[in-house]
């Protein structure tokens, strides 16, 4: 698409370092996979603090970084993933690895959401729970969410997932930092 060529060539024109970020997640079935994102942050944020969440300000985010997650363009390269057949385009979102470990035990049926691929969009995403949160009130309204798409899953509420997101993207009203 010629959208992920100009955000290509807009990050490096505006920042040192690659275009892609990629990370470890979890995916179907528990087995670890990298996903990739267009970088959203300045080549050496995560060397000082490790991978931690993105918050509103973050002052590790680059101008165009902005940009991208608040309209969800940061996700586009995640089409990759689903080529490669690691995600789907709509699931329970992955988590990294170590939030996976670290959080697995806390949360009622969290690993029941390893029974489907994840994707790029889902029904916590877009019911307002997306993004990292050390909450674990919010994480388990998350999984419940989760839960509740893969017990009502069809071909229409993929659809209707998909237009919302795709709405969200169009009013800026995504709820990424």
């Amino acid at each position: 698409s010629p959208m992920i060529i100009i955000i290509a060539m807009a990050l490096k024109l505006t920042s040192k370092g690659p275009f892609l970020y990629n990370q470890e997640r979890m995916g179907f079935g528990g087995r670890h996979f990298t996903m990739y994102k267009f970088r959203t942050m300045f080549e050496d944020a995560e060397e000082k603090t490790g991978a931690v969440w993105a918050k509103n300000g973050d002052p590790r985010r680059t101008s165009i970084g902005k940009f991208l997650r608040k309209t969800s363009l940061d996700e586009l390269p995640q089409f990759l993933n689903v080529l490669m057949g690691y995600m789907s385009v709509v699931g329970p979102r992955p988590h990294m690895v170590s939030e996976e470990q670290e959080i697995a035990d806390k949360i009622d049926k969290y690993r029941i959401r390893r029974f489907v691929k994840p994707g790029i969009t889902g029904l916590a995403a877009i019911t307002g729970f997306r993004g990292g949160t050390e909450n674990l009130n919010l994480m388990q309204k998350r999984i419940d969410h989760d839960i509740q798409y893969m017990e009502n899953w069809s071909i229409w509420l993929d659809i209707k997932i998909s237009i919302i997101t795709f709405w969200q993207m169009l009013t800026l009203r995504t709820g990424a930092h």
